[in-house]
Protein backbone atom coordinates (compact mmCIF):
# COMPACT_ATOMS: atom_id res chain seq x y z
CA UNK A 1 0.00 0.00 0.00
CA UNK A 2 1.53 3.35 -1.30
CA UNK A 3 2.25 5.86 1.47
CA UNK A 4 0.60 9.08 2.00
CA UNK A 5 2.82 12.11 0.70
CA UNK A 6 4.51 13.93 3.18
CA UNK A 7 4.15 17.73 3.58
CA UNK A 8 7.15 19.40 1.96
CA UNK A 9 9.50 20.95 4.23
CA UNK A 10 10.11 24.16 1.97
CA UNK A 11 8.07 26.63 3.68
CA UNK A 12 9.03 25.62 7.51
CA UNK A 13 12.85 25.29 6.11
CA UNK A 14 12.40 29.13 4.91
CA UNK A 15 10.71 30.25 8.50
CA UNK A 16 13.01 28.98 10.59
CA UNK A 17 16.00 30.72 8.24
CA UNK A 18 13.78 34.03 8.60
CA UNK A 19 13.69 33.87 12.15
CA UNK A 20 17.48 33.20 12.57
CA UNK A 21 18.60 35.65 10.10
CA UNK A 22 15.90 38.04 12.24
CA UNK A 23 17.95 37.00 15.40
CA UNK A 24 21.31 37.36 14.17
CA UNK A 25 20.22 40.91 13.09
CA UNK A 26 19.27 41.86 16.28
CA UNK A 27 22.51 40.71 17.70
CA UNK A 28 24.93 41.94 15.52
CA UNK A 29 22.68 45.16 15.92
CA UNK A 30 22.46 45.41 19.56
CA UNK A 31 26.93 44.56 20.11
CA UNK A 32 26.96 47.38 17.34
CA UNK A 33 24.72 49.56 19.36
CA UNK A 34 26.35 48.32 22.42
CA UNK A 35 30.88 49.70 21.12
CA UNK A 36 29.18 52.68 19.63
CA UNK A 37 27.39 53.54 23.36
CA UNK A 38 31.21 52.79 24.75
CA UNK A 39 33.16 54.38 22.26
CA UNK A 40 30.80 57.89 23.04
CA UNK A 41 31.20 57.22 26.87
CA UNK A 42 35.14 57.38 26.53
CA UNK A 43 35.40 59.94 23.89
CA UNK A 44 34.12 61.97 27.30
CA UNK A 45 35.76 60.54 29.72
CA UNK A 46 35.66 63.00 32.60
CA UNK A 47 32.04 63.56 32.14
CA UNK A 48 31.39 59.89 32.22
CA UNK A 49 33.22 59.46 35.24
CA UNK A 50 31.28 62.36 36.94
CA UNK A 51 27.65 60.96 36.18
CA UNK A 52 28.95 57.61 37.61
CA UNK A 53 29.47 59.14 40.87
CA UNK A 54 26.65 59.55 42.03
CA UNK A 55 25.70 56.29 41.06
CA UNK A 56 29.08 54.74 42.61
CA UNK A 57 28.21 56.55 45.89
CA UNK A 58 25.00 55.64 45.99
CA UNK A 59 25.64 51.44 45.29
CA UNK A 60 28.80 52.00 47.96
CA UNK A 61 26.38 53.43 51.02
CA UNK A 62 23.78 50.88 49.96
CA UNK A 63 25.84 47.90 50.65
CA UNK A 64 27.91 49.46 53.67
CA UNK A 65 24.57 50.23 55.06
CA UNK A 66 22.71 47.08 54.93
CA UNK A 67 26.21 45.89 56.73
CA UNK A 68 26.23 48.11 59.69
CA UNK A 69 22.53 46.88 60.25
CA UNK A 70 23.20 43.17 59.93
CA UNK A 71 26.29 43.43 61.87
CA UNK A 72 24.51 45.62 64.79
CA UNK A 73 21.52 42.60 64.44
CA UNK A 74 23.96 39.88 64.75
CA UNK A 75 25.67 41.49 67.58
CA UNK A 76 22.82 41.99 69.30
CA UNK A 77 21.86 38.75 69.24
CA UNK A 78 24.92 37.07 69.86
CA UNK A 79 24.77 39.19 73.36
CA UNK A 80 21.47 38.10 74.15
CA UNK A 81 22.08 34.62 73.59
CA UNK A 82 25.35 35.07 75.89
CA UNK A 83 22.96 35.54 78.88
CA UNK A 84 22.42 31.65 78.68
CA UNK A 85 20.52 29.26 77.27
CA UNK A 86 16.54 28.81 77.18
CA UNK A 87 16.04 31.57 79.51
CA UNK A 88 12.87 33.05 80.48
CA UNK A 89 13.19 36.05 82.88
CA UNK A 90 10.29 36.40 85.92
CA UNK A 91 10.50 40.36 86.52
CA UNK A 92 8.49 41.45 89.22
CA UNK A 93 5.03 43.91 88.70
CA UNK A 94 4.50 47.93 88.21
CA UNK A 95 3.85 50.27 90.87
CA UNK A 96 0.90 52.47 90.27
CA UNK A 97 1.18 56.00 91.74
CA UNK A 98 -2.10 58.19 92.87
CA UNK A 99 -2.38 58.04 88.80
CA UNK A 100 -3.97 55.26 86.99
CA UNK A 101 -0.26 55.36 85.00
CA UNK A 102 2.46 52.58 85.63
CA UNK A 103 5.93 53.29 86.56
CA UNK A 104 7.12 50.61 84.85
CA UNK A 105 8.07 46.93 85.00
CA UNK A 106 10.61 46.37 88.19
CA UNK A 107 9.31 49.40 90.33
CA UNK A 108 7.01 47.09 92.71
CA UNK A 109 8.62 44.43 94.95
CA UNK A 110 6.31 41.89 93.58
CA UNK A 111 8.45 38.57 94.16
CA UNK A 112 10.12 36.85 96.91
CA UNK A 113 12.24 33.88 96.99
CA UNK A 114 9.96 31.35 98.01
CA UNK A 115 8.40 32.03 94.54
CA UNK A 116 11.16 30.77 92.88
CA UNK A 117 12.05 27.85 95.34
CA UNK A 118 8.50 26.93 94.09
CA UNK A 119 9.06 27.17 90.38
CA UNK A 120 12.14 25.51 90.66
CA UNK A 121 10.12 22.78 92.90
CA UNK A 122 6.88 22.54 90.90
CA UNK A 123 7.61 22.83 87.15
CA UNK A 124 9.52 19.65 85.26
CA UNK A 125 10.00 22.09 82.33
CA UNK A 126 12.35 24.34 84.11
CA UNK A 127 16.26 23.10 84.86
CA UNK A 128 17.69 25.91 87.35
CA UNK A 129 16.30 28.84 89.07
CA UNK A 130 18.22 31.66 90.06
CA UNK A 131 16.28 34.62 92.04
CA UNK A 132 18.45 38.31 91.88
CA UNK A 133 18.42 41.05 94.29
CA UNK A 134 20.41 44.18 93.17
CA UNK A 135 21.44 47.52 93.89
CA UNK A 136 23.83 49.99 93.15
CA UNK A 137 26.46 50.30 95.44
CA UNK A 138 30.21 51.84 96.53
CA UNK A 139 33.03 49.08 96.16
CA UNK A 140 36.10 49.61 97.86
CA UNK A 141 39.73 48.11 97.29
CA UNK A 142 42.39 49.76 99.06
CA UNK A 143 42.89 53.19 97.48
CA UNK A 144 40.58 52.37 94.75
CA UNK A 145 36.94 52.36 94.50
CA UNK A 146 34.30 52.06 92.17
CA UNK A 147 29.69 52.30 91.91
CA UNK A 148 29.05 49.19 90.72
CA UNK A 149 25.61 46.91 90.44
CA UNK A 150 25.78 44.82 93.67
CA UNK A 151 23.88 41.61 92.88
CA UNK A 152 22.65 38.75 94.86
CA UNK A 153 21.82 35.74 94.27
CA UNK A 154 22.11 31.91 94.65
CA UNK A 155 24.65 29.34 93.60
CA UNK A 156 22.33 28.47 90.49
CA UNK A 157 23.45 31.58 88.69
CA UNK A 158 26.37 29.99 87.29
CA UNK A 159 24.46 27.62 85.63
CA UNK A 160 21.18 29.83 84.42
CA UNK A 161 23.01 32.11 83.19
CA UNK A 162 26.16 30.93 82.13
CA UNK A 163 28.82 32.91 84.19
CA UNK A 164 31.67 30.84 84.90
CA UNK A 165 34.57 31.56 87.39
CA UNK A 166 37.94 32.88 85.50
CA UNK A 167 39.91 32.78 88.23
CA UNK A 168 38.94 30.92 91.79
CA UNK A 169 35.44 29.88 92.50
CA UNK A 170 31.71 30.70 93.12
CA UNK A 171 30.09 30.49 96.46
CA UNK A 172 28.39 27.59 97.43
CA UNK A 173 25.09 26.64 99.49
CA UNK A 174 27.01 26.28 102.70
CA UNK A 175 28.14 29.73 102.21
CA UNK A 176 24.30 31.15 101.07
CA UNK A 177 22.84 29.57 104.74
CA UNK A 178 25.60 30.70 106.30
CA UNK A 179 24.92 35.08 105.37
CA UNK A 180 29.12 34.28 103.82
CA UNK A 181 30.87 37.70 103.32
CA UNK A 182 31.73 36.51 99.87
CA UNK A 183 32.10 38.06 96.69
CA UNK A 184 32.79 37.25 92.91
CA UNK A 185 33.79 40.01 90.63
CA UNK A 186 32.99 41.13 87.47
CA UNK A 187 36.00 42.12 84.99
CA UNK A 188 35.22 45.61 84.77
CA UNK A 189 35.03 45.59 88.24
CA UNK A 190 38.27 44.26 88.71
CA UNK A 191 39.96 46.80 86.00
CA UNK A 192 38.35 49.66 87.94
CA UNK A 193 39.57 48.70 91.00
CA UNK A 194 43.41 48.22 89.60
CA UNK A 195 43.70 44.54 90.41
CA UNK A 196 43.82 42.03 88.07
CA UNK A 197 41.65 38.06 88.17
CA UNK A 198 44.48 36.45 90.02
CA UNK A 199 45.34 39.56 91.86
CA UNK A 200 42.17 39.96 93.50
CA UNK A 201 41.54 36.78 94.83
CA UNK A 202 41.80 36.45 98.32
CA UNK A 203 41.94 40.65 98.80
CA UNK A 204 39.13 42.38 101.12
CA UNK A 205 36.42 44.63 99.73
CA UNK A 206 34.27 46.80 101.57
CA UNK A 207 30.63 46.87 100.02
CA UNK A 208 28.39 50.02 101.57
CA UNK A 209 31.11 49.80 104.36
CA UNK A 210 30.60 46.28 105.26
CA UNK A 211 33.96 43.90 104.45
CA UNK A 212 34.02 40.83 102.20
CA UNK A 213 36.36 38.46 100.86
CA UNK A 214 36.94 37.65 97.19
CA UNK A 215 36.51 34.31 96.50
CA UNK A 216 36.59 34.65 92.34
CA UNK A 217 36.45 36.36 89.49
CA UNK A 218 33.87 35.66 86.43
CA UNK A 219 34.77 35.47 82.72
CA UNK A 220 34.49 38.16 80.29
CA UNK A 221 30.64 38.56 78.99
CA UNK A 222 30.97 42.16 77.54
CA UNK A 223 28.49 44.35 77.32
CA UNK A 224 24.89 43.90 75.88
CA UNK A 225 21.98 46.14 75.06
CA UNK A 226 21.22 46.71 78.30
CA UNK A 227 24.36 47.43 80.59
CA UNK A 228 27.78 46.06 81.10
CA UNK A 229 27.64 42.55 82.16
CA UNK A 230 31.09 42.52 83.79
CA UNK A 231 30.31 45.60 86.19
CA UNK A 232 28.92 43.66 89.00
CA UNK A 233 29.75 41.92 91.97
CA UNK A 234 27.87 38.86 92.83
CA UNK A 235 27.35 38.26 96.44
CA UNK A 236 25.37 35.45 98.49
CA UNK A 237 21.60 36.60 98.09
CA UNK A 238 21.02 36.04 102.02
CA UNK A 239 24.22 38.19 102.91
CA UNK A 240 22.55 40.62 100.29
CA UNK A 241 19.00 41.10 101.83
CA UNK A 242 20.34 41.08 105.82
CA UNK A 243 23.26 43.09 105.28
CA UNK A 244 23.41 45.28 102.54
CA UNK A 245 20.00 46.23 101.34
CA UNK A 246 17.83 45.46 104.40
CA UNK A 247 14.86 44.32 102.46
CA UNK A 248 12.55 41.20 103.81
CA UNK A 249 8.50 40.81 102.89
CA UNK A 250 6.50 39.81 105.66
CA UNK A 251 6.47 36.44 103.45
CA UNK A 252 10.40 36.00 103.01
CA UNK A 253 13.18 37.56 101.16
CA UNK A 254 12.42 39.71 98.25
CA UNK A 255 13.89 39.88 95.14
CA UNK A 256 13.62 42.13 91.65
CA UNK A 257 13.78 39.31 89.54
CA UNK A 258 13.99 35.31 88.58
CA UNK A 259 15.95 34.02 85.99
CA UNK A 260 14.72 30.14 85.04
CA UNK A 261 16.71 28.10 82.68
CA UNK A 262 14.08 25.66 80.80
CA UNK A 263 15.21 22.19 79.91
CA UNK A 264 15.42 22.61 76.54
CA UNK A 265 14.20 24.95 73.57
CA UNK A 266 11.01 22.80 73.04
CA UNK A 267 10.29 23.62 76.43
CA UNK A 268 9.87 27.14 76.73
CA UNK A 269 6.58 27.81 76.45
CA UNK A 270 5.11 25.30 78.06
CA UNK A 271 7.40 25.96 81.43
CA UNK A 272 6.46 29.87 80.71
CA UNK A 273 3.02 29.45 80.98
CA UNK A 274 3.58 27.06 84.17
CA UNK A 275 5.28 29.67 85.60
CA UNK A 276 2.59 32.24 85.12
CA UNK A 277 0.03 29.92 86.59
CA UNK A 278 2.22 29.05 89.41
CA UNK A 279 2.83 32.48 90.34
CA UNK A 280 -1.05 33.56 90.07
CA UNK A 281 -1.88 31.12 92.48
CA UNK A 282 0.59 31.92 94.91
CA UNK A 283 -0.02 35.68 94.27
CA UNK A 284 -3.45 35.15 94.77
CA UNK A 285 -4.55 36.84 91.33
CA UNK A 286 -8.28 36.69 89.58
CA UNK A 287 -9.47 38.00 86.93
CA UNK A 288 -10.17 41.21 86.76
CA UNK A 289 -6.83 41.93 88.14
CA UNK A 290 -3.71 42.46 86.09
CA UNK A 291 -0.71 40.30 86.95
CA UNK A 292 2.25 41.46 89.46
CA UNK A 293 4.95 40.38 87.74
CA UNK A 294 6.30 40.48 83.60
CA UNK A 295 7.40 37.12 82.37
CA UNK A 296 9.93 37.19 79.43
CA UNK A 297 11.64 34.68 77.22
CA UNK A 298 14.73 34.54 75.69
CA UNK A 299 13.47 34.20 72.68
CA UNK A 300 11.29 37.16 72.72
CA UNK A 301 14.00 39.68 73.65
CA UNK A 302 15.69 38.50 70.32
CA UNK A 303 12.97 38.90 68.00
CA UNK A 304 12.20 42.81 69.63
CA UNK A 305 15.99 43.07 68.75
CA UNK A 306 15.62 41.64 65.26
CA UNK A 307 12.59 43.62 64.98
CA UNK A 308 14.22 47.14 65.81
CA UNK A 309 17.17 46.01 63.81
CA UNK A 310 15.02 45.35 60.69
CA UNK A 311 13.50 48.62 60.67
CA UNK A 312 17.50 50.17 61.60
CA UNK A 313 18.56 48.76 58.36
CA UNK A 314 15.91 49.91 56.41
CA UNK A 315 16.20 52.88 57.25
CA UNK A 316 19.62 53.10 56.95
CA UNK A 317 19.33 51.18 53.12
CA UNK A 318 16.80 53.92 52.29
CA UNK A 319 18.38 56.47 53.27
CA UNK A 320 21.76 55.33 51.05
CA UNK A 321 19.18 54.51 47.95
CA UNK A 322 17.95 58.32 47.94
CA UNK A 323 21.53 58.78 46.46
CA UNK A 324 21.42 56.48 43.53
CA UNK A 325 18.02 58.40 42.75
CA UNK A 326 20.15 61.18 42.64
CA UNK A 327 22.80 59.97 40.28
CA UNK A 328 19.86 58.35 38.12
CA UNK A 329 19.14 62.20 37.90
CA UNK A 330 22.42 63.02 37.00
CA UNK A 331 22.40 60.40 34.65
CA UNK A 332 19.42 61.32 32.91
CA UNK A 333 20.70 65.20 33.00
CA UNK A 334 23.88 64.38 30.97
CA UNK A 335 21.72 61.97 28.60
CA UNK A 336 20.18 65.44 27.76
CA UNK A 337 23.14 67.15 27.09
CA UNK A 338 24.83 64.69 24.82
CA UNK A 339 21.26 64.51 22.91
CA UNK A 340 21.48 68.04 22.25
CA UNK A 341 25.35 67.83 21.60
CA UNK A 342 25.04 65.06 19.20
CA UNK A 343 22.08 66.56 17.36
CA UNK A 344 23.91 66.32 13.78
CA UNK A 345 25.13 63.08 14.23
CA UNK A 346 21.35 61.72 14.48
CA UNK A 347 20.48 63.74 11.56
CA UNK A 348 23.38 62.03 9.84
CA UNK A 349 22.33 58.77 10.92
CA UNK A 350 18.61 59.09 10.24
CA UNK A 351 19.62 60.34 6.86
CA UNK A 352 21.37 57.05 5.77
CA UNK A 353 18.48 54.68 6.76
CA UNK A 354 18.49 54.49 10.58
CA UNK A 355 15.12 54.36 11.89
CA UNK A 356 13.57 55.86 15.63
CA UNK A 357 14.13 52.21 17.04
CA UNK A 358 17.36 52.36 16.60
CA UNK A 359 18.12 56.31 18.07
CA UNK A 360 15.87 54.98 20.91
CA UNK A 361 17.85 52.01 21.45
CA UNK A 362 21.64 53.81 21.08
CA UNK A 363 20.71 56.00 24.21
CA UNK A 364 18.98 54.07 26.31
CA UNK A 365 22.08 51.52 26.16
CA UNK A 366 24.91 54.21 26.51
CA UNK A 367 22.26 55.54 30.14
CA UNK A 368 22.16 51.97 31.04
CA UNK A 369 26.22 51.68 29.88
CA UNK A 370 26.57 54.22 32.16
CA UNK A 371 24.67 52.68 35.07
CA UNK A 372 25.85 49.52 35.22
CA UNK A 373 29.55 50.24 34.86
CA UNK A 374 29.06 53.16 37.92
CA UNK A 375 26.83 50.02 39.49
CA UNK A 376 30.18 47.53 39.44
CA UNK A 377 32.25 49.95 40.83
CA UNK A 378 30.33 50.61 43.48
CA UNK A 379 29.56 46.99 44.04
CA UNK A 380 33.45 47.25 44.57
CA UNK A 381 33.95 50.34 47.01
CA UNK A 382 30.75 48.64 48.70
CA UNK A 383 32.42 45.75 49.54
CA UNK A 384 35.78 46.54 50.30
CA UNK A 385 33.69 49.31 52.71
CA UNK A 386 31.86 46.13 54.24
CA UNK A 387 34.83 43.54 54.99
CA UNK A 388 36.51 46.97 56.17
CA UNK A 389 33.73 47.96 58.67
CA UNK A 390 33.59 43.69 60.08
CA UNK A 391 37.03 44.30 60.66
CA UNK A 392 36.59 47.26 62.58
CA UNK A 393 33.85 46.25 64.63
CA UNK A 394 34.80 41.88 64.71
CA UNK A 395 31.52 41.42 63.54
CA UNK A 396 30.92 38.21 61.35
CA UNK A 397 28.59 39.56 59.45
CA UNK A 398 30.16 39.43 56.02
CA UNK A 399 29.11 41.12 52.97
CA UNK A 400 25.53 41.94 52.52
CA UNK A 401 25.02 39.58 48.66
CA UNK A 402 21.29 40.29 48.07
CA UNK A 403 22.23 43.97 48.91
CA UNK A 404 24.47 43.31 45.84
CA UNK A 405 22.43 41.82 43.69
CA UNK A 406 19.37 44.18 44.60
CA UNK A 407 21.56 47.47 43.72
CA UNK A 408 22.86 45.69 40.10
CA UNK A 409 19.05 45.03 39.21
CA UNK A 410 18.09 48.65 40.31
CA UNK A 411 20.86 50.26 38.73
CA UNK A 412 19.62 48.70 35.40
CA UNK A 413 16.37 50.07 36.30
CA UNK A 414 17.42 53.25 36.37
CA UNK A 415 19.60 53.15 33.22
CA UNK A 416 16.47 52.48 31.25
CA UNK A 417 14.13 54.82 33.41
CA UNK A 418 15.88 57.72 33.36
CA UNK A 419 17.15 57.47 30.25
CA UNK A 420 14.44 56.73 28.58
CA UNK A 421 13.37 60.56 28.17
CA UNK A 422 16.38 61.66 26.51
CA UNK A 423 16.47 58.56 24.34
CA UNK A 424 12.44 59.30 23.57
CA UNK A 425 13.72 63.34 22.73
CA UNK A 426 16.64 61.90 20.43
CA UNK A 427 14.23 59.02 18.64
CA UNK A 428 11.76 62.20 17.71
CA UNK A 429 14.35 64.79 16.20
CA UNK A 430 13.30 65.43 12.71
CA UNK A 431 16.10 64.15 10.50
CA UNK A 432 15.55 67.69 8.65
CA UNK A 433 15.99 69.64 11.52
CA UNK A 434 18.73 67.70 13.09
CA UNK A 435 20.88 68.16 9.91
CA UNK A 436 20.76 72.16 10.20
CA UNK A 437 21.66 71.94 13.65
CA UNK A 438 25.08 73.48 14.26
Amino acid sequence: MPTPPSQPAGPVLRRAVRRQRRTDRTAAELGESVVLAWSSLLANRMRSALTMLGVIIGIAAVIAMVTIGRGAQLQTENQLKSLGSNLIFVQSGAALGRSPASQGSGSATTLVWDDARAIAAAIPAVAQVAPMLSARGQVVLAERNTNTSIVGTTPDFVGVRDFLPLTGRFFNEAELKQNARVAVLGQTVVDSLGSTPQGALDQQIRIRGESFTVIGTLEFKGTNSFRDQDDQVIIPLTTMANRIVGVNAQAGVSVDSISVSARSADSMEAAQAQITNLLRLRHRIVPPREDDFLIRSQADLVNASNSVAGVFTALLGGSAAISLLVGGIGIMNIMLVSVSERTREIGIRRAIGARSSDILRQFLIESTVLSLVGGVLGVALGVVASLLINAAFGWSAGVALDAVGLSLGFCLVIGVFFGAYPAGKAAKLDPITALRSD
